[in-house]
C-alpha cells in the first residue's frame, strides 16, 4: 500500500506532484504539504503521508505544522504592513518607539539594523531558563537589557530566536496588540487561513509533532571530517549555539511541548500549513480572497537586501542576505532565484514569494533532516515548480 497523496492539481502542474510523490520515498519523508499560488491562482495544495511514524494518522487539511523560523517571514510582513500604514518606519530608531532598548549604548540601532540581524543580540546576557524565555515582558526586557555582541551595523548574525521577541517587541509597542494577535486578527482572519503564532489549547491535538526522517536507500554515513567541522563552529559555546538554541534553553524536543506551542515565539514556533502560507505570500504580491497585505513599493523595500554582499552570517559562519525581516535569495537560501524573499525553517520548512514569476510557494513537513536551509525535498519541488511557471 502506497503513501496516502490527497489534495488538488491545476492542469500543467503534474511534474509538482511527481516530485512530491518521490520525496517520500527518496528522502524518507513523513508527512508533508506543499502549496503554490501562481498569478493568483492556488495551482498545487497537496498533502501527503503520516502525522508520524506510527502511519496511524494520514496527514490531512486538518493537520497544523510547526514551522520553526518560516515564522520569521510572518513576522516580516506584520512589520511591513505597519510600516505601509505609517506607524513605523525601517529608518526608526528602536528606542522611539521601545525607550527601554537603549541601554548598552542600542540607542543608536534603528529597526532596519534590528530585523537585519545586525545588532548583535543573538543571546541575552547570564542565565536564563525554558519558563523565563515563555514569559513576553521577562524575555523581551532581558533582551533589552543585554549588550551587543558587536557594533551594531557593523556585522550580521542570524538571530535564530532572539529576532521574534525583538521585531515583535517593536510591532506590540507601535500597534498596541502582541505579535500572535496582530497576526490572527491583520491577516489570517481576513485571509481565511490559519496562522497561529501562540496557539490556543484546542487546536493542540491537531499538531503533528516534528520527528525525524526514515531510512531510505540513500542513506550513508556521515563523514568524521564534516561531523567535526560542525562541531566547531556549532557545538556548545559558539555563536551558532547560543543563537539557535538560546544558550540551551531550547533543547532537543522543546518544540514539541504543548506550552512551548502555545507561547508567542515569533521567530520560531508559528503553526500552521502549506495552504496557509502560500496564501499569506500570494497576499504580498496581488488581491487574494479580497486582501492585499503590501503595496509594491513597501513589499520592494521589505524584500531588498540590506546586508552587505559576502559578508560572512557572525552566527552561521557561512554567508547570509537579509532584508527586513525576510531572508532573501542568496546561495544559502536560493529559494527560486533573485527576487526571492521568505524565510526557510529548520529541518526543511520554507515559506516565500517571487514577483518576477507572480509565484507564491509554501512547504510544511515533521521529519526534521540535518539542515537550516536548502533541504533537498523542497529545493526539489521549488525547481520544478519554477520550471512548470516558467512554461505556462
Amino acid at each position: 500500500m502506497g503513501v496516502p497523496i490527497n489534495g488538488t492539481v491545476a492542469p500543467g502542474w503534474e511534474p509538482v506532484r511527481d516530485v512530491f510523490v518521490a520525496n517520500f520515498e527518496a528522502q524518507g519523508e513523513v508527512g508533508a504539504g506543499v502549496s503554490i499560488v501562481h498569478r493568483g491562482e492556488c495551482v498545487i495544495d497537496l498533502l501527503g503521508g503520516y502525522t508520524d511514524k506510527t502511519d496511524s494518522i494520514p496527514y490531512s487539511q486538518d493537520t497544523l505544522q510547526l514551522v520553526f523560523s518560516t515564522t520569521k517571514g510572518i513576522a516580516a510582513i506584520a512589520l511591513a504592513m505597519l510600516v505601509e500604514r505609517g506607524q513605523v518606519d525601517y529608518d526608526d530608531f528602536v528606542v522611539d518607539h521601545w525607550p527601554e532598548f537603549g541601554q548598552h549604548g542600542k540607542n543608536t540601532a534603528t529597526v532596519a539594523q534590528l530585523v537585519s540581524h545586525q545588532c548583535g543580540l543573538y543571546a541575552v546576557d547570564g542565565p536564563l531558563t525554558l519558563d523565563e524565555a515563555l514569559e513576553w515582558d521577562l524575555i523581551t526586557s532581558r533582551l533589552a537589557a543585554t549588550a551587543p555582541r558587536w557594533p551594531i551595523g557593523t556585522a550580521h548574525g542570524y538571530h535564530a530566536l532572539t529576532y521574534g521577541w525583538l521585531i515583535g517587541e517593536v510591532i506590540r509597542r507601535v500597534d498596541g496588540r502582541s505579535p500572535g494577535r496582530f497576526v490572527q486578527e491583520e491577516i489570517a482572519g481576513p485571509l481565511g487561513v490559519e496562522m497561529y503564532i501562540g496557539l490556543p489549547g484546542e487546536h493542540e491535538p491537531r499538531v503533528s509533532p516534528v520527528t525525524t526522517q526514515r531510512a531510505t536507500k540513500k542513506e550513508s554515513k556521515v563523514d568524521p571530517k564534516v561531523a567535526a567541522m560542525i562541531e566547531k563552529f556549532m557545538g556548545p559555546g559558539t555563536p551558532a549555539h547560543d543563537a539557535l538554541s538560546l544558550s540551551g534553553v531550547f533543547g532537543e524536543g522543546a518544540f514539541n511541548q504543548p506550552r512551548v506551542r502555545a507561547a508567542e515565539i515569533p521567530a520560531a514556533n508559528g503553526i500552521t500549513n502549506a495552504r496557509s502560507l502560500a496564501t499569506i505570500y500570494a497576499a504580498t504580491l496581488r488581491e487574494v480572497n479580497g486582501v492585499r497585505l503590501l503595496s509594491t513599493e513597501i513589499r520592494e523595500r521589505a524584500a531588498r537586501t540590506v546586508t552587505p554582499e559576502n559578508e560572512p552570517d557572525k552566527c552561521l559562519v557561512l554567508g547570509t542576505t537579509f532584508g527586513m525581516g525576510f531572508m532573501t535569495s542568496g546561495p544559502f537560501v536560493p529559494m527560486a532565484g533573485p527576487g526571492s524573499y521568505g524565510h526557510p525553517g529548520a529541518g526543511g520548512s520554507v515559506a516565500f514569494a517571487q514577483p518576477s514569476r507572480d509565484l507564491a510557494f509554501a512547504y510544511v513537513m515533521n521529519a526534521m533532516s540535518a539542515n537550516l536551509a536548502g533541504d533537498p525535498r523542497s529545493q526539489a519541488l521549488i525547481k520544478v515548480a519554477s520550471s512548470v511557471a516558467d512554461s505556462l
